[in-house]
């Protein structure tokens, strides 16, 4: 497939643009900085910014699907707003552009831990988590008011961090996987896996879904 990849040089961002390559898609990695990135088969660098609609139009055009890892990065003191209107940014460029199949980087703070009560509700989620934890959240209001759109989100398990590629984990629906030890976890490599999976075989269409071991 011809998939556009924004912030595909972040954390989320590098491991979904391996998995891409790796199984072969072409791939159009949108970043600020495409020097950034090394040049290898498959891959197309090209400038992009997410609060420029136009720019993005012209930039995403004619791919089959987007996978959005924005993220305006979590030191930013404008974190929730520039987020909120990124997403917003993305959602009218994927329109204008005409792609209906959109994938979408969530967070796990919107899942649930116990009916009506979502990880972000909870008293020990860091202050400085939280307005990545909305504004993630956000992205997932917006994506549902748009029914033209194929769009599936992604939340991960409350720890992401980078480690094996196993391609062996759970699937879950709205709430938070947790493990026989009680921990809740991913690898951002088998995250990776999962994305691109739903990419190959849509299975959640217009749906949040979350991955965990």
């Amino acid at each position: 497939m011809k998939v556009a990849i924004l912030g595909a040089t972040g954390f989320v961002g590098s491991a979904l643009l391996y998995e891409a390559l790796h199984r072969g898609h072409k791939v159009t990695a949108i970043v600020r900085h495409p020097e950034k990135l090394a040049g290898q088969e498959g891959l197309i660098a090209m400038f992009g910014d997410v609060y420029d609609p136009a720019l993005l139009e012209t930039v995403i055009r004619g791919h089959d699907a987007i996978i959005s890892a924005f993220n305006p990065g979590w030191k930013n003191p404008n974190l929730y707003d520039d987020q909120v209107r990124g997403t917003a940014s993305i959602i009218a460029a994927v329109k204008k552009a005409g792609i209906t199949r959109v994938l979408w980087v969530g967070g796990a703070g919107g899942l649930e831990v116990k009916p009506g009560v979502r990880v972000l509700d909870g008293p020990d989620l860091p202050d400085w988590v939280r307005p990545g934890a909305l504004a993630t959240f956000n992205a997932l209001e917006q994506l549902k008011r748009e029914p033209e759109l194929a769009w599936s989100y992604l939340a991960p398990s409350a720890e992401m961090l980078p480690g094996e590629r196993t391609g062996k984990f759970r699937l879950g629906g709205d709430q938070l996987l947790i493990d026989a030890n009680g921990q809740s976890r991913i690898s951002v490599q088998d995250y990776s896996v999962a994305m691109i999976d739903e990419l190959e075989n849509p299975h959640h269409i217009r749906q949040r879904f979350t991955v965990g071991y």
